[in-house]
């Protein structure tokens, strides 16, 4: 197979950074059963948490996770993509970094909000960013993980031929109970799962899952 991974995926997303921002500028793409998804992640975090966004793109989540009593900050593999959510939403902190090396101590977090940020990420690199995601976060922390569901690798990237881009890009798709187990060993435990049925132009089916990092 092609190369795939982080070099990949950040000269992909660089070049399409404007694009998306200007096309996602909010949260035009999601459904109420996802939102409502977040809503109860956000629920289970206590009094004002400190929520990474990882893999936050040009940040059109991090309004949504303030507006719910958040304190949002974002990190993301593109400089391109955090250069348009500084921009953007300049009252967010967002940094460029690795989600297989998050810039955060241990413990240090209480959420962990992935949406769709690992999809494009073969199976050793997923171990590693869950790894990280769990290190981060505190105990009784949660983390939130959206994705694709299925089987096998798709390439995306033609996708955006239509708007003037050549990239290679590539979508990894896992079913709900393949992460959950991920999660498990690493000591991380599904509180709430939703998957559902595509629509429009989706293709595949989606889903949503909570975990929580125990407390003792």
């Amino acid at each position: 197979m092609p190369q795939q991974g982080e070099e990949l995926t950040r000269t992909a997303y660089d070049a399409v950074a404007d694009l998306y921002a200007d096309t996602f500028t909010a949260t035009e793409p999601e459904q109420s059963l996802e939102l409502a998804m977040i809503d109860h992640f956000v629920a289970l975090l206590g009094h004002r948490p400190r929520v990474l966004d990882a893999g936050c793109g040009a940040g059109r989540m991090l309004p949504w996770l303030a507006a719910r009593g958040c304190r949002p900050e974002g990190v993301d593999l593109s400089p391109g993509m955090v250069r348009r959510a500084r921009t953007d939403h300049p009252a967010y902190p967002c940094t460029v970094g690795s989600l297989s090396e998050l810039p955060l101590a241990d413990a240090e977090l209480d959420g962990v909000f992935s949406w769709y940020s690992t999809i494009h990420s073969p199976d050793v690199d997923l171990d590693r960013m869950l790894s990280e995601m769990a290190r981060v976060l505190r105990p009784g922390g949660h983390l939130l993980l959206a994705f694709q569901v299925g089987d096998g690798v798709r390439e995306i990237g033609r996708g955006f031929a239509a708007y003037g881009h050549q990239v290679t890009l590539y979508r990894h798709h896992r079913s709900v109970e393949a992460v959950a187990s991920r999660l498990d060993r690493r000591g991380m435990r599904v509180v709430a799962r939703l998957e559902r049925d595509p629509l429009g132009s989706e293709g595949e089916p989606q889903a949503v899952v909570i975990a929580r990092r125990p407390a003792g």
